[in-house]
């Protein structure tokens, strides 16, 4: 059958399925001398590019003074653009407002914690929750709108850029006074919030909505506030986002064609914001950097590589929220804001729009065309270079894939399916926010980190070739044969009740560290630790540990040691429960690390040590795959490997070479076996 993905894909009405994959990038006619144009978006089109991005951050250019439009300009360069065949996603500029308006309506402005308001100069200095701001974009969007929503030319809409507030939370006036509201939404009486709340530790009783302000950790003389109020504050400043964003989308959609998308680029890695809210856009779009010192990668030169998953993981995240996904920024070479901003490796740009190809993306997007000569970003790579003529290293990678593509669509097939037992391995990975948020609140350990701990099980399931969709709660559990919930912290007794369904039918579910501590609420329950779970896991979370920098603790699983000094919940097992792995030392030697036992059809598995490279979480994951009756392959260390439209892809991320099992009767179309670092294996069997 077709990968998930696809199948979403080819009833998508705004991408030619044939075409699998489009690459465009970011053009500014506003930063450039309007004669220099037609060149740039000629060289744009002869380099293989097939659209082009405008506008998202041109409002000072669109709107010059309050109520007094011009679009002529903007005009000019879709013409040029449609002159050589390029389509154009047309963006709302809500995310630079223009000197006049900071100036004008001062309020519209983001607080910090400090009580400073920000100030203009940058971007994504503004409120969501300003109503003012909102008013204003109201205006230029439907502007905006009316002009351009019947254009043919026009492929889509992206909708601001990069909605996150990049890790900065709001305490402006209105935000109050709109969390107030949202609170009162949610919870209907005082009484109930307090109870929510567990507002009468150190007397935090509320008599009032009114009463209560944005929870600010900068602010308490004990360093904390309630992590209950945090939590709500951190999903009230989600949502404030989703619905600044479900705004422009309302906008939007009552002016133009039904054949223009909306979307949104979401950072790949912005946890402050959940795309997931947004889910009445047509898609969600996203943007990553995955070389800018996050990452030492592997070998001598994994700085220059990034984390082998990090584009793929940003695909399996995305794609499942509508079934359909775009890169709308991957970086075409060196940037300028990162902790480190080394040359990337040589191939790497064409090995990312290959990853992008393998996650079932519709798109791949450059940002940016020409390298600028002013700005913060003046450093940052271009397909072009600083002369706005001659291609960058990464500008000729995109041509070189562009190039490929055609060939590749030569061979497409509707009807081809990908390998049975591909498929068969799918992964859901559950993930609600809420979980990472209420952990990131109270960490217990210095040492916890929940993006690595999401990670590291993301990078074991993928290092065994199966294909992930990150799900949620409301999704059909059924439709996976494997279900992984990593520290799934806060839930209830339906969640659990749909677990035990889910296994009861032949559902295979592992649970990892830190799960079923909490309700939604973020309260412990009123039973022994992670009760809420005993009886779904046919066991007890007897305790858990964890330990300081220079000291690890033992595990022992079938014969093999590991190690762990992050986190360990210490197990215990009901009789007709078996123990995969036990503790090895510690006063605690000798009890479950963990647990696993057969339920109705299928079969629970709860992992209680979380470890810092992920391989004793990997062969507990293994093992379970092979008692679904799942094949599995163990990738070479950094290499990663999808099926899409037929055609298997293979990308190596590791500083040495690597050799590639290829299957029985695969025909190569690039590369070869042996794959050097950033190198791409394509094949069709």
């Amino acid at each position: 059958m077709l990968s998930l993905g696809a199948a979403a894909q080819a009833q998508s009405p705004y991408f030619e399925p044939s075409k699998m994959i489009e690459a465009g990038v970011y053009y500014y006619p506003e930063a450039w001398p309007e004669s220099q144009w037609d060149r740039d978006l000629a060289k744009i089109a002869d380099m293989g590019f097939e659209f082009t991005h405008f506008a998202e951050f041109a409002w000072a250019r669109l709107e010059p003074t309050e109520g007094n439009y011009d679009f002529s300009w903007l005009d000019k360069a879709l013409d040029l653009a449609a002159k050589h065949g390029l389509k154009v996603v047309m963006c709302t500029p809500t995310a630079c407002p223009p000197a006049w308006l900071s100036t004008k309506y001062p309020e519209i402005f983001l607080m910090k914690n400090n009580g400073q308001r920000s100030q203009h100069g940058s971007r994504e200095h503004y409120s969501w929750s300003s109503s003012k701001y909102r008013e204003l974009s109201a205006k230029i969007v439907t502007e905006m709108a009316k002009h351009y929503g019947n254009d043919k030319r026009i492929w889509g809409w992206q909708i601001g850029n990069e909605p996150s507030h990049y890790g900065t939370v709001d305490y402006q006036p209105e935000a109050v006074a709109r969390f107030q509201t949202w609170l009162k939404n949610k919870y209907g009486t005082i009484e109930k919030l307090n109870d929510a709340w567990g507002a009468s530790f150190w007397s935090l009783t509320y008599n009032d909505f009114t009463q209560i302000a944005l929870p600010n950790p900068e602010k308490q003389t004990s360093g904390m506030s309630s992590q209950h109020s945090l939590l709500d504050f951190k999903r009230f400043s989600a949502d404030e986002c989703a619905s600044f964003l479900s705004a422009q989308k309302s906008i939007l959609k009552a002016n133009i064609s039904n054949k223009q998308f909306v979307t949104s680029n979401f950072m790949h890695n912005h946890f402050e914001v959940d795309a997931r809210r947004s889910n009445d856009l047509d898609f969600v779009s996203y943007t990553v950097y995955p070389v800018a010192g996050y990452s030492k990668g592997l070998g001598e030169q994994g700085f220059r590589l990034g984390d082998p998953w990090r584009i793929s993981f940003s695909n399996d995240y995305f794609r499942p929220i509508k079934g359909v996904t775009g890169v709308m920024e991957v970086q075409p070479g060196q940037v300028n804001w990162g902790s480190l901003n080394p040359q990337i490796y040589p191939g790497l740009v064409r090995a990312w729009l290959w990853n992008a190809f393998a996650g079932d993306l519709k798109f791949a997007c450059s940002y940016r065309f020409r390298q600028p000569l002013y700005g913060s970003e003046l450093y940052h790579a271009g397909i072009v270079g600083p002369d706005g003529i001659t291609p960058s290293s990464g500008g000729l990678e995109y041509e070189q894939f562009m190039k490929e593509m055609r060939e590749l669509r030569k061979q497409y097939n509707p009807k081809a399916t990908n390998p049975k037992d591909y498929e068969a391995r799918r992964t859901a990975v559950l993930f609600n926010i809420d979980n990472l948020w209420d952990i990131n609140i109270q960490k217990l350990t210095y040492r916890w980190d929940s993006e690595k701990n999401l990670m590291g099980i993301y990078n074991a399931v993928k290092s065994m070739g199966a294909p992930v969709d990150f799900i949620a709660e409301d999704a059909d559990f059924k439709k996976y044969k494997m279900l992984i919930t990593p520290s799934y912290q806060l839930l209830d007794s339906t969640l659990v009740a749909k677990w035990t369904k889910y296994v009861e039918n032949g559902g295979h579910l592992v649970l990892t560290c830190r799960t079923g501590q909490k309700d939604r609420n973020g309260h412990l329950w009123e039973m022994p630790l992670a009760g809420s779970i005993s009886k779904l896991i046919g066991g007890k979370v007897k305790l858990y540990d964890m330990l300081p920098d220079d000291r690890t603790g033992g595990i022992t699983s079938y014969g093999k040691q590991y190690s762990w000094n992050v986190w360990a919940d210490v197990l215990e097992n009901d009789p007709k429960t078996e123990v995969l792995a036990t503790y090895t030392d510690q006063f605690y030697a000798g009890k479950a690390a963990v647990i696993s036992r057969k339920l109705g059809k299928g079969t629970v598995t709860y992992i209680g040590p979380t470890t810092n490279d992920a391989a004793f979480e990997k062969s507990v994951i293994k093992k379970v795959y092979s008692a679904a009756g799942l094949s599995v392959i163990d990738l070479p260390d950094g290499v990663i490997m999808e099926y899409r439209n037929g055609f298997g892809i293979a990308i190596n991320y590791n500083s040495i070479a690597q050799e590639f099992a290829l299957p029985v009767n695969a025909k190569i179309i690039f590369g070869s076996k042996t794959m050097a670092p950033a190198d791409v294996l394509v094949w069709k069997e």
